[in-house]
């Protein structure tokens, strides 16, 4: 009898934890703003869509601030890429070492103005470090030179 009861609250209590977890913040993830306003943010499964974020290149004061979560890691070499519809590497942006988990990355709108080239209006944004050497695609930036919203 006690080794039936024994088992029954191990049961209990296992399917109490498998039950009650939570997945918690902290993963890996990134945002990214436009004028300090959250325009993506993607964590986990999520990361494997790349979503596309209208810009407009006339608006030569905007912003994009790119924030990416390594597990609480640091991150180190830090790279920002854009990239053409061909995949060929039009700017990198290189970033000081994040001195905290999460550490800003700026990229100004004018200075995308310049990348894009004849009838095209994607550019792409990728991330890159030390922790992901390979890189990855956070973003398509649909670029237009009339009045886009802005998100």
């Amino acid at each position: 009898m006690k080794s039936i009861f024994s088992k029954t609250m191990m049961l209990l209590c296992l399917s109490t934890m498998v039950f009650s977890y939570t997945t918690k913040p902290g993963g890996e993830g990134f945002e990214i703003y436009l004028n300090n306003k959250v325009v993506i943010q993607q964590y986990g499964n999520e990361m494997n869509t790349v979503k596309s974020l209208p810009l407009n290149l006339q608006a030569s004061n905007d912003e994009l601030t790119i924030k990416y979560h390594h597990c609480g890691n640091i991150g180190k070499n830090r790279v920002i890429t854009i990239k053409d519809q061909q995949n060929n590497v039009l700017k990198e942006f290189r970033y000081v070492d994040a001195t905290s988990g999460v550490s800003a990355m700026l990229v100004r709108v004018k200075d995308l103005t310049v990348l894009k080239k004849g009838n095209s209006s994607l550019l792409k944004l990728y991330y890159s470090s030390s922790e992901l050497p390979k890189g990855r695609m956070l973003a398509s930036l649909m670029t237009n030179t009339g009045n886009t919203i802005n998100p």
